[in-house]
């Protein structure tokens, strides 16, 4: 299983917009992504390509959140969608 860590940037945190954009990246992907706050036990993790369970997590901004990912492509998946947790989509 492939691990990534991630430091929400989003000044909103990961709700509304940030999440939109997290989830349709996680949903084009050919793996199943799960995401949990860091701390939390990995059978908690949630469907990263799920908006609700993404709002869900109240993730603000600051937070860490752990990225998991299983299968061919799955280092390149997760850079991939940390890179989008890490810009402030706020900003833009």
């Amino acid at each position: 299983m492939t691990e990534r860590t991630a430091t929400i940037a989003s000044r909103v945190g990961l709700h509304a917009r940030p999440a939109a954009i997290f989830a349709e990246a996680a949903a084009e992907l050919d793996l199943e992504v799960t995401i949990a706050r860091q701390g939390e036990p990995a059978d908690e993790a949630m469907d990263a390509a799920s908006i609700l369970s993404l709002m869900s997590l109240g993730a603000a901004q600051g937070d860490v959140v752990v990225l998991r990912a299983e299968g061919t492509g799955a280092d390149e998946a997760l850079d991939k969608l940390v890179k989008i947790l890490e810009t402030d989509h706020d900003a833009e």
